[in-house]
């Protein structure tokens, strides 16, 4: 079975394009640059997106390609507000938290959300993983927004969609993204652990 899997991830790369590869790429760079809460972040994510929305688009899969449309939005947004968003006016923001009472409720108000896109994808299209990957979605959205913010608990939020991820590409037969995603993952634990440090420091 390990042997099966490895010889997958041999071939997909056989047939990894040139671009696909820098998307990769930048994308990795992406989130270690958010890592060290590097502003250069936001460009890595704005040409990571664009090449994977283009991507997408070219073989049908509209809904990827529009969420990286989000992205690609987002990656402007982010970079707008790191640099002018904090407390004081022109003043790079600074890392914060929600705190636990607010994340218990934007929790229960994004799994009511992705449970409701969860059933029209379930009952009126031809979806795979309806309710999983309209809660891998949903959250992905919102998380991108907390990133944006330098909200310590996104990287969270982050952790749960990246494992997640990886078993419906693993499913799928995306064996080479389903290695994407633990890196994915293992890199927003190291997130959380060093903006947590941050925080926690600043606050002392």
């Amino acid at each position: 079975m390990i042997e099966s899997f490895l010889n997958n991830i041999i071939e997909s790369l056989n047939y990894v394009s040139n671009w696909e590869a820098i998307a990769m790429a930048l994308a990795i760079a992406y989130l270690i640059l958010a890592i060290k809460q590097n502003i250069w972040c936001w460009p890595a994510a704005f040409f990571s997106t664009l090449i994977y929305s283009i991507i997408f688009f070219d073989v049908s899969l509209l809904m990827d390609s529009a969420l990286n449309v989000y992205y690609l939005i987002m990656a402007i947004y982010g970079w707008y507000a790191w640099k002018y968003g904090g407390r004081l006016q022109n003043n790079e923001l600074e890392v914060s938290t929600y705190g636990l009472i607010k994340n218990i409720k934007i929790i229960a108000l994004l799994s009511v959300i992705s449970l409701v896109f969860g059933f029209i994808m379930s009952n009126y299209t031809s979806a795979d993983f309806a309710y999983i990957d309209s809660f891998t979605t949903i959250f992905a959205v919102f998380s991108t927004y907390m990133l944006a913010q330098k909200i310590l608990e996104n990287w969270i939020y982050w952790i749960v969609i990246d494992f997640i991820s990886i078993y419906i590409y693993i499913q799928k037969g995306l064996n080479l993204t389903a290695i994407l995603f633990v890196i994915y993952t293992i890199l927003a634990f190291v997130a959380y652990r060093r903006w947590k440090v941050e925080y926690e420091t600043s606050k002392a």
